[in-house]
């Protein structure tokens, strides 16, 4: 048995609990049950009873850290840096309407939503188990939505005042065009949510469920309480000048009135298309090296025992053992004390001879002896391509070792199972992104009637969709500007960032392709040219568009240096893929291209017309009818 044993000892030898320099220690901490399942309060716990340790010695070289997993809670749902992109949506919103209590209205609304919203997550928190993540990405969203849906419902109440209309028929006639906008709207964004339930990964289903919950509070808010403060607040809503020169002519008849003046994208088209494709393909080029991941303790801030864990434990005991993995040895029949030895080091050496692996150390036998467990050390970290490469050659030794002992091997352990996640997002990721672009060219067709709007519109999407993901790989996996994120060591990008990217950037998509083309639609129908009909839904809705765009740009952009590591990375794509999508493909790119196609932008098989529902999204038939 001496050159079994030898093996054995071979194979534990990079092994430590204590560094080589004797200044450091390793302590394991085991629960009852698996560190998912254990209760916040018990870890944490063990974590604050760990930490005393540092206030109850008298040596003051002694420091004690614990690992990420203890750490990991849901202290609050805001910090500083979202309060702060609140402030920055409400003081946009005074900006655009001039009035305190007029910008005050979609803030409310949004916070009253928010609230309803978060409070069932919480509920729900009891029975079912979520991510850290999970109520802050509902957060996030019904903030945003809550404020956009509000306000143009706000915005078409204010445009329609001005004209000397009552209050009371404004905010019907409001609620009836901007409300059913609102109500569509929200339904593409909900589906969308809903549809990562099709990735087959639990806790993102869960994420998407949960934030179509709270997309729902939002349109339920915008399309009642909103009319409702609305008829309370009165001509209120306007500012004193305003008012003022409602007062002095009796309507304003400007107001109403809407520019056919080409703007840049319609004078400039073929510029404009070049310039922006280009720009969009370059910001996209770092997609081409993405890598799924999820955060370990190096993602953390600095100053925290997260971080300070990680880092102590790579610089005394080297990377790998962030990344520890659990390797499972299955036997048919029990394993005899005599054999043992002989049995653990013909596994041991298979462990052994596969690259990047340091160390691997048997943990021991279960009670009826047919399964063991080996500890196993990679090379590098958690998130390390060749972490990864090991991962795949542990469990590509499964016909190596059923020949020689007649049992079977199996990988497990945190790092193994983010990589495993990972794997399956990344090969679910081109399904979902095409499920989604067929939705969005179905329901484009259905309000548009048109073959050519739909098509640019999903194109422009799937720009957006490369180029925000090409500027997060950028950011958080290159390190580009990481200093200003405050982002020390890159790294994989989060797993499940784009396919909640996709969801959501493909509903916001629809609302402002919605707001933008079906007045570029009214215009064409009612006899202007095509392109005197872009310049005129450009100039009807871009005002408001760009308000929403910056007051979403303003709520998830404060998400980037959320107090929470996770949600920084999804904070940023969305701030990123709503500039892009708002401001270059949704202002410039779509109508640049529309103009080039002239009439054929709004062609459609007559067959296909007559067999089409006729959705009057906007509610223009009862716009007609109250002007009639």
């Amino acid at each position: 048995k001496i050159a079994p044993a030898q093996s054995l000892i071979a194979a534990a030898a990079e092994f430590r609990v204590v560094s080589s320099d004797g200044a450091t220690a390793i302590g394991t901490v085991l629960f009852e049950t698996p560190i998912t399942e254990v209760e916040t309060a018990d870890r944490t716990g063990v974590a604050d009873a760990l930490t005393k340790l540092n206030a109850a010695s008298d040596n003051p070289n002694i420091r004690v850290e614990v690992a990420q997993d203890l750490l990991r809670s849901l202290d609050s749902l805001l910090g500083v840096g979202e309060i702060v992109g609140l402030v920055v949506a409400a003081v946009t919103l005074f900006v655009m309407l001039g009035t305190l209590i007029g910008a005050g209205l979609p803030v409310l609304a949004a916070l009253i939503g928010v609230g309803i919203s978060a409070a069932i997550t919480f509920a729900l928190s009891a029975v079912y188990e979520f991510t850290s993540t999970t109520p802050i990405l509902g957060v996030m969203l019904g903030l945003a939505v809550g404020i956009d849906y509000a306000l143009f419902i706000l915005n078409r109440h204010r445009r329609q005042l001005k004209t000397g209309m009552a209050v009371r028929d404004s905010i019907a006639l409001a609620n009836g065009t901007s409300g059913n906008s609102v109500v569509f709207a929200g339904l593409t964004v909900m589906i969308a949510l809903a549809a990562l339930n099709l990735t087959g990964i639990g806790f993102l289903g869960v994420m998407g469920t949960m934030g179509a919950m709270a997309i729902v509070f939002s349109v339920l808010i915008a399309v009642t309480l909103t009319p409702a403060l609305l008829s309370r607040i009165g001509m209120r809503v306007l500012s004193r000048k305003e008012r003022s020169a409602l007062t002095a002519s009796g309507s304003n008849s400007a107001a109403s009135a809407v520019s056919t003046k080409p703007v840049f994208a319609t004078r400039h088209p073929w510029i404009t298309v070049v310039a922006t494709v280009l720009v969009l393909g370059i910001a996209a080029i770092p997609f081409g090296s993405i890598r799924l991941g999820l955060p370990d303790g190096s993602s953390e801030p600095i100053e925290s025992a997260g971080y300070q864990s990680y880092k102590l434990t790579e610089e005394a005991f080297g990377e790998g053992v962030n990344g520890a993995l659990i390797v499972v040895v299955e036997a048919p029949k029990a394993v005899s004390k005599d054999s043992e030895v002989e049995f653990q080091a013909t596994i041991a050496d298979a462990i052994m001879s596969v690259d990047n692996v340091q160390a691997a150390v048997p943990s021991g036998f279960s009670e009826d002896r047919t399964s063991m467990v080996f500890r196993v050390i990679p090379m590098e970290g958690p998130n390390a391509v060749s972490t990864a490469a090991v991962v795949t050659d542990l469990r590509a030794l499964d016909a190596e070792v059923a020949e020689a002992l007649d049992a079977h091997i199996e990988v497990t352990g945190i790092a193994a199972v983010n990589i495993d996640v990972s794997k399956k997002l990344g090969e679910a990721l081109p399904i979902y992104l095409m499920t989604v672009i067929g939705l969005s060219l179905i329901l484009l067709v259905l309000v548009f009637r048109s073959i050519a709007v739909p098509i640019v519109a999903s194109l422009g999407f799937l720009l957006t969709v490369f180029a925000t993901l090409g500027a997060t790989v950028a950011v958080f996996q290159w390190g580009w500007l990481g200093q200003l994120f405050d982002i020390h060591d890159p790294a994989p990008i989060l797993s499940f960032l784009p396919t909640i990217l996709i969801g959501i950037l493909f509903g916001l998509a629809m609302d402002y392709q919605l707001f933008l083309a079906s007045g570029m639609r009214e215009a064409f129908v009612h006899g202007k040219t095509a392109k005197e009909s872009i310049n005129f839904g450009i100039h009807l809705s871009r005002a408001v568009v760009v308000a929403a765009a910056i007051i979403m740009i303003s709520v998830f952009g404060g998400f980037i240096f959320s107090h929470t590591t996770m949600i920084r990375p999804v904070g940023f794509g969305l701030a990123v893929g709503v500039l892009v999508d708002a401001f270059i493909v949704r202002l410039l790119l779509v109508p640049a291209t529309l103009t080039l196609l002239g009439n054929a932008a709004w062609w459609i098989p007559k067959w296909l017309d007559r067999i089409l529902p006729d959705v009057d999204v906007e509610g223009s038939k009862l716009e007609g009818k109250l002007a009639h």
